[in-house]
């Protein structure tokens, strides 16, 4: 299993194991956790499973492929550590990942 925090907007964090091979807006839906919208369900097609991936792990996550950038254009508050959840495939390596969910998706 690999550990994931959720930190959300009030900085109230919420710390979840996932499968390897499932993606953190999977992992996030699974569980309920507020802030995750994932309207689109995991196809890249909207930006409401925006999170911005801890500066301790953006290494390990990696940036965003062209699709993702393109949708990152319709999310709010874009940064440069902004990902959509849904594009990050956990591996043992991800054990311990933070993520932070933005103050509004959209």
């Amino acid at each position: 299993m690999v550990k994931i925090s959720f930190v959300d907007f009030d900085g109230v964090s919420r710390s979840l194991e996932a499968e390897p091979g499932s993606t953190v807006m999977e992992t996030a839906i699974r569980n309920g956790v507020p802030g995750i919208d994932a309207e689109c369900g995991g196809a890249c097609a909207c930006a409401t499973c925006h999170v911005y991936v801890d500066e301790a792990w953006t290494q390990i996550v990696g940036g965003p492929q062209p699709m993702e950038e393109d949708m990152l254009d319709f999310a709010s508050g874009v940064r440069p550590n902004s990902r959509l959840s849904c594009q990050i495939r956990l591996t043992a390596e991800m054990d311990g990942l933070t993520v932070h969910t933005p103050e509004q998706q959209g």
